[in-house]
């Protein structure tokens, strides 16, 4: 299997993160994946957001201090300029706006009950989706509620897999994972072939330099997370010679 590049938040290097040009430069660069966070307003309308507020992201004063974006309506999270014009776009818009394979974060447990709505009337998208998470209770949640998408645990680093009561085994099972992406902290070649010989696939996060992608190749996993997707492909080509 090939190594796959993702693009972290789209590519977040050379456009607003999280917005359709962010997701457009990245399909445009080529990435195998997009990787992306899922959040609900207040009026029930799923869009693509990291944090839990708009502090960071707003391009302006008047985004922020808004306050936590789950008490916000979408009217009101919409109208926040996020970046050269670039507005917080909706789940369906980042779907309707991207081919490649995507990783949907769950950022809050509240926007599970509106992925349950949202994908048996899109099966397209659901069919180009697993759904990832750092809550053991998400995934639990996703894969009682959205048994036929797929899902990925996502841990910081290693040892918080093998750390989870009964091990990353359990852990795997607990989530009914079907991969795991973990930080490099305590990975090594011997756990990530353990794990392909079990049938899980294995992300290694995040790429920051060609150091990080020649880490990950040196341990074998089947693919990495970049904020700049365009050069990480760069640098896989490089190390492939």
């Amino acid at each position: 299997m090939a190594f796959a590049i993702v693009g972290h938040r789209g590519a977040m290097a050379e456009a607003p993160e999280n917005t359709i040009a962010s997701f457009r430069v990245a399909e445009e660069v080529g990435v195998d994946e997009l990787e992306t966070d899922v959040r609900i307003s207040s009026d029930g309308q799923l869009f693509m957001l990291h944090d839990a507020t708009l502090d960071r992201t707003a391009a302006g004063p008047a985004g922020r201090d808004l306050g936590p974006v789950a008490e916000l309506t979408w009217a009101e999270i919409s109208a926040v300029d996020v970046g050269g014009g670039e507005r917080v776009p909706t789940l369906e818009q980042m779907y309707a706006a991207t081919t490649r394979f995507v990783q949907l974060e769950i950022k809050d447990l509240a926007a599970i009950d509106g992925l349950t709505g949202f994908f048996p009337l899109h099966p397209d998208y659901a069919e180009r989706t697993i759904l990832t998470g750092f809550s053991v209770e998400a995934m639990a949640t996703v894969a009682e509620k959205l048994p036929e998408i797929p899902r990925g645990i996502i841990v910081s680093k290693w040892t918080t897999a093998e750390a989870h009561p009964g091990g990353y085994r359990k852990l795997i099972e607990d989530t009914g994972s079907s991969r795991i992406h973990s930080g490099g902290e305590g990975l090594t070649a011997e756990v990530v072939k353990q794990l392909h010989d079990e049938g899980v696939p294995v992300h290694g996060w995040p790429t920051r330099d060609a150091g990080d992608l020649r880490r990950w190749l040196e341990l074998g996993v089947d693919g990495t997370t970049s904020d700049d997707p365009r050069t990480a492909r760069r640098w896989l080509a490089e190390a492939l010679r």
